[in-house]
């Protein structure tokens, strides 16, 4: 299973251009999945629902599952944020996984950056940028700069560079505290 990022800050188009971007992929015959990080609390889940009862009741995990599709909500309780790394060793086997967010982490990403957001660019600071999908030019970047509208070629580049999740170093980086710049 291969791995490559969408990262950038809020407001930059990530999750536009991740469902631009999934078509061309299955198309290609590629199998995605994708798994994003929010910052904020979030729910699946909503009040009177049997499995939202359950979960205020103090269960830890809770599966639902119908002859459409299944998932599993797991309450962390006070432990710790799990890392991408630990994240992506619970997912399915796919070809491919598009992850949105998790900016701090060591995997191959694409920066997504608008101009109007008024925010930096993040490629200066992390080594894992391998490309730029962006409304500017960054001429001195030393990676390749893609319009954002340029889904194809952004296709190619996350195909090309994304890596097996088990050659990324996340065990160094995680003991180094090398989770990228101290952003967002």
């Amino acid at each position: 299973m291969r791995v490559i990022g969408l990262a950038g800050w809020s407001g930059s188009g990530k999750t536009t251009l991740l469902c631009r971007l999934l078509p061309i992929l299955i198309e290609r015959g590629v199998r995605v999945s994708t798994l994003k990080h929010a910052h904020h609390d979030f729910d699946v889940d909503q009040p009177g629902k049997d499995s939202w009862a359950h979960r205020a009741a103090g269960a830890t995990e809770v599966l639902v599952a119908s002859a459409r599709r299944w998932a599993l909500m797991h309450e962390l309780r006070g432990d710790r944020e799990p890392s991408l790394a630990e994240l992506l060793d619970r997912m399915s086997p796919v070809d491919l996984v598009v992850v949105e967010g998790f900016k701090r982490e060591p995997h191959p990403k694409i920066e997504i950056h608008r101009q109007a957001t008024g925010k930096p660019p993040l490629h200066p600071h992390d080594p894992s940028i391998v490309a730029i999908a962006s409304d500017i030019a960054f001429p001195a970047a030393g990676v390749p700069v893609l319009g954002l509208d340029d889904v194809a070629a952004i296709a190619d580049i996350a195909l090309n560079q994304a890596r097996p999740v088990g050659a990324i170093p996340w065990r160094m980086a995680a003991e180094e505290g090398c989770r990228g710049p101290a952003i967002g």
